[in-house]
C-alpha cells in the first residue's frame, strides 16, 4: 500500500487580516522550506484568499477555504460557490465543520450537497464529522459519525471517494483544551476507515486521509501522529501563532 502523504491544515475561522495573512503565509513558508513528505494547508477567511494564493510559493504547500454553497450562482447573499473558491485559487474546502452544524445549523443534506459541488469545480473536500460530549457520554459516537459519513458521502464515485479528506473532530474537543487520547482518536479513526470501506472497498478506504481536529497542539501532536490511522491535523487556536503551527507542520514522524 502507498505511504499516505501527511496533511496538516490550518482553520483560522474568523481570525487575520489580509495583511495578518500574507504575513504569518510568508513567515512559515521561509521557516518550513519546501515541503516533500508533508502537506500544509491554510485556510484563511474569505478575505484574504487571493492575497495568500499570490505568494504561497513553497511545494507543499495549499490553499483552502472555510465553508461553500452547492449552487453555482444565484440570489444567495453572503454565500460563496465552489466554482468561485477554485478561480480563487483554492485546492481544498472544509464542508461540515462543527461550528457550521451546530452554531449555524447545518443539516447532512446541506453537507452531500456542498460535497458534491466541491468534487464538481475541482476542490478536494475535507469532510468534518464528530461527536459532542453527551454523543460520547451516551456511548453514541461511532453511531453518530457513522451517520453523518455515510449521508455526506452517497452517491460518490470510486474515483472521487479516494481522493476525499476526513477530519474526525470530537466537538467537545474543540476550543475547550480538552483532547481525545490518542487512543480514542485512533478507535475512532479505525472505525472510519472501517466502515468507508463498507461504504466503497479495502482499497479506497486504505487510501483516503484521516485526520485529527480537537485542541491539537505542539506538545501533542508527535503522539497523535503516531497512531496508525491518523494521517495529519485540523488545527484551530494553534495554528495563529507562526511558531506553534511551525512545531505541528514538523511533527516528528513515528513508525507506525
Amino acid at each position: 500500500m502507498e505511504k499516505r502523504k501527511a496533511l496538516i491544515a490550518a482553520n483560522w475561522k474568523m481570525h487575520k487580516t489580509l495583511d495578518e495573512s500574507v504575513a504569518f503565509t510568508e513567515a512559515l513558508q521561509r521557516e518550513t522550506g519546501a515541503l516533500e513528505d508533508r502537506e500544509v494547508v491554510i485556510a484563511p477567511p474569505f478575505t484574504a484568499l487571493i492575497g495568500v494564493r499570490h505568494i504561497m510559493h513553497q511545494k507543499g504547500f495549499k490553499l483552502a477555504a472555510q465553508n461553500c454553497h452547492w449552487e453555482e450562482k444565484g440570489a444567495f447573499t453572503g454565500e460563496v460557490s465552489t466554482g468561485m473558491l477554485k478561480d480563487a485559487g483554492c485546492d481544498y474546502v472544509l464542508i461540515g465543520h462543527s461550528e457550521r452544524r451546530h452554531i449555524f445549523g447545518e443539516t447532512d443534506e446541506a453537507i452531500e450537497k456542498k460535497v458534491g459541488a466541491a468534487f464538481k469545480n475541482g476542490l478536494l473536500p475535507i469532510l468534518c464529522v464528530g461527536e459532542v460530549l453527551e454523543d460520547r457520554k451516551a456511548g453514541r459516537t461511532i453511531e453518530v459519525i457513522g451517520a453523518q459519513l455515510e449521508k455526506a458521502v452517497k452517491g460518490l464515485s470510486r474515483n472521487l471517494a479516494e481522493q476525499l479528506v476526513i477530519a474526525y473532530e470530537p466537538v467537545w474537543a474543540i476550543g475547550t483544551g480538552l483532547t481525545a487520547t490518542p487512543q480514542q482518536a485512533q478507535e475512532v479513526h479505525a472505525f472510519i476507515r472501517d466502515r468507508y470501506g463498507s461504504l466503497h472497498d479495502k482499497v479506497v478506504a486504505n487510501a483516503i486521509r484521516i485526520v485529527y481536529g480537537g485542541s491539537v497542539k505542539p506538545d501533542n501532536v508527535d503522539a497523535l501522529m503516531a497512531e496508525l490511522d491518523i494521517d495529519g491535523m485540523l488545527v484551530g487556536g494553534a495554528s495563529l501563532e507562526v511558531a506553534s503551527f511551525k512545531r505541528i507542520v514538523q511533527f516528528k514522524f513515528m513508525e507506525k
